[in-house]
C-alpha cells in the first residue's frame, strides 16, 4: 500500500488586519509526565495558561488536550513588511495522544511538533518518536523541535549542555539528530517560561519557514471496538 503525502500543499492561514498580515501557526506539544511540556507551552504563549507543576500522587495535571491561542503584533518581517504572529498551541497529556482528539484541535494539521524531554531524567527511553510517527507518519521529524528542560540541574552537576548530548543515551541522541528544528536547552527556574519564550517562538517560526509554512496532517486512526475511526 502506498503512503500518501503527509505535508499539506496549502500554506498556513494568512489574514490581513489593517493591511498587516497575520501568520497563523499550529504547534503541538509532546512530552512525558513532569517533563516541563506545559511550561514550554506557557513560554510559547507568554503567560501561565496551561496548568503545570507536580501532580498529586504522580498523576499529570494535564488529563486531556488543551488549546490556547495568542497573537503577537508585528512580531517579524515577511516579504519586507511587518507581520503579526498568531500561535495556536496544543498541549497533550503524557499518555499517548489519540489521533481523533489531536485532529479535533488542529483539523488542518500542525506546523511544528515540540518534543519536550527533561534533561536530568533520561534513564528511561521516551515514546515520543513512536507517538509522533503514529500521529503524522514518517515525515514527523521534518516538523519537529526537541526542547530539553531542567538544564540548570545539569550545570549544577558540572555537566555543560554542549557535552550533554555526546554522553546521552542512544535514543536521545537519535531523537536530537532526527529533529529538523534542532535542540533547544532551557533552564527550569521559577521564571524561565517568561525568559525563554522568545527563543522557542523564534525556533518554531524558523522551522515552519523551513517547511514553507506547510502543515503536517494527522493521519493516525483511533481504534475502538475493533473499528477504525477516521
Amino acid at each position: 500500500m502506498s503512503v500518501r503525502s503527509l505535508s499539506k500543499p496549502v500554506v498556513s492561514e494568512v489574514n490581513k488586519d489593517g493591511g498587516t498580515e497575520t501568520l497563523a501557526l499550529s504547534v503541538l506539544l509532546l512530552g512525558g509526565r513532569q517533563s516541563g511540556r506545559s511550561s514550554v507551552g506557557n513560554a510559547l504563549i507568554g503567560g501561565a495558561v496551561f496548568r503545570s507543576g507536580p501532580g498529586f500522587g504522580g498523576v499529570s495535571v494535564t488529563s486531556r488536550p488543551q488549546r490556547v491561542s495568542r497573537t503577537f503584533p508585528r512580531y517579524f518581517r515577511r516579504n519586507g513588511a511587518e507581520s503579526h504572529l498568531s500561535l495556536r498551541v496544543i498541549d497533550t497529556p503524557p499518555a499517548k495522544p489519540r489521533p481523533q482528539e489531536v485532529r479535533a484541535f488542529c483539523p488542518d494539521g500542525v506546523h511544528a511538533i515540540v518534543m519536550v524531554v527533561r534533561a536530568d531524567l533520561i534513564g528511561e527511553e521516551t515514546q515520543l518518536e513512536r507517538e509522533a510517527e503514529s500521529l503524522f507518519g514518517p515525515d514527523w521529524f521534518k516538523h519537529s523541535l526537541l526542547v530539553l528542560t531542567h538544564v540548570d540541574d545539569l550545570k549544577e552537576a558540572g555537566l555543560q549542555p554542549s557535552l550533554f548530548l555526546a554522553q546521552a543515551p542512544d535514543w536521545l541522541r537519535a531523537l536530537a539528530d532526527r529533529a529538523a528544528g534542532g535542540v533547544l536547552f532551557v533552564d527550569s527556574g521559577s521564571d524561565w517560561p517568561s525568559l525563554t519564550g522568545e527563543p522557542i517562538r523564534e525556533r518554531v517560526l524558523s522551522l515552519s519557514a523551513r517547511n514553507h509554512h506547510q502543515t503536517l496532517a494527522v493521519i493516525g486512526l483511533d481504534v475502538k471496538d475493533g473499528a477504525r475511526l477516521s
